[in-house]
C-alpha cells in the first residue's frame, strides 16, 4: 500500500507542472475590452474614439511565453466618438471607408517578455485593406479567477502608435496627425 501511495504521489507531482504549463486559450470579453485611439487635430486638440471588438482570443503559454499568441477582429463600423456626425465622417471614404473595409484584424507573429509582467507583441495589423507590422507594448494586469463568472481570466493593457498614411488613410495629413495612438484595455476568460 505504501508503494502505491508513493507511486501515486510521484505521478501527481510530475503531472502537475505539465498541466500547469500547458498553453491556455482565452476568449476576449467584448464588454470589458476597449480599443481606444486618439490623434492630433491641427494642433488644437486630440480627438479620441473607441472601436468595438468583434471577436478575438489570446493563447498564453506560461512554460514558453514566446509561443503565446493573440488574434483579434475589430468592428470598424463599431467606431464611436460620442459625436454621430464625426463618427460618420471617420467611417466615410475620407478616412476608414468602413463600408468597403468593415473589419480590421491583428494577428501576432512574435511575443517577447520583459520585466514586471510586460511584453512586446509584434503582429500584423490589417486596416483599410493594408497589412503592416505593428509592435504593442503590453502589460499583464492580472491573472486569476473572475469573482463573477468563476472562470480563469486575464487582463492586459497595451499601447502602440501607427502612421495612418501607411494604411492608405492620408486625408488631411500632416494637419490632422499622421500618428494615431492606440490604447487597449482587454479582459479575456478561459475557453
Amino acid at each position: 500500500m505504501k508503494r502505491i501511495l508513493l507511486a501515486t504521489a510521484a505521478v501527481v507531482m510530475f503531472a502537475m507542472p505539465v498541466a500547469a504549463q500547458a498553453a491556455e486559450t482565452y476568449n476576449f470579453d467584448p464588454n470589458h475590452t476597449n480599443i481606444n485611439w486618439n490623434a492630433n487635430h491641427f494642433g488644437f486638440s486630440s480627438p479620441s474614439g473607441r472601436f468595438g471588438l468583434k471577436d478575438g482570443s489570446i493563447t498564453i503559454d506560461e512554460a514558453a511565453p514566446a509561443n503565446s499568441s493573440v488574434n483579434v477582429t475589430i468592428d470598424v463600423n463599431g467606431l464611436v466618438t460620442g459625436i454621430p456626425k464625426f463618427d460618420e465622417h471617420l467611417k466615410s471614404p475620407d478616412f476608414l471607408d468602413a463600408a468597403k473595409f468593415p473589419e480590421a484584424t491583428f494577428k501576432s507573429t512574435k511575443v517577447e517578455t520583459g520585466a514586471d509582467n510586460t511584453a512586446k507583441v509584434t503582429g500584423d495589423l490589417t486596416l483599410h485593406g493594408v497589412t503592416k507590422p505593428v509592435v504593442l507594448d503590453v502589460k499583464l494586469n492580472k491573472q486569476g479567477e473572475n469573482p463573477m463568472t468563476k472562470i480563469k481570466s486575464v487582463g492586459f493593457s497595451g499601447k502602440t502608435v501607427i502612421k495612418r498614411s501607411e494604411f492608405g488613410i492620408d486625408k488631411y495629413v500632416p494637419n490632422v496627425s499622421d500618428e494615431v495612438t492606440i490604447a487597449i484595455e482587454a479582459e479575456a476568460g478561459l475557453k
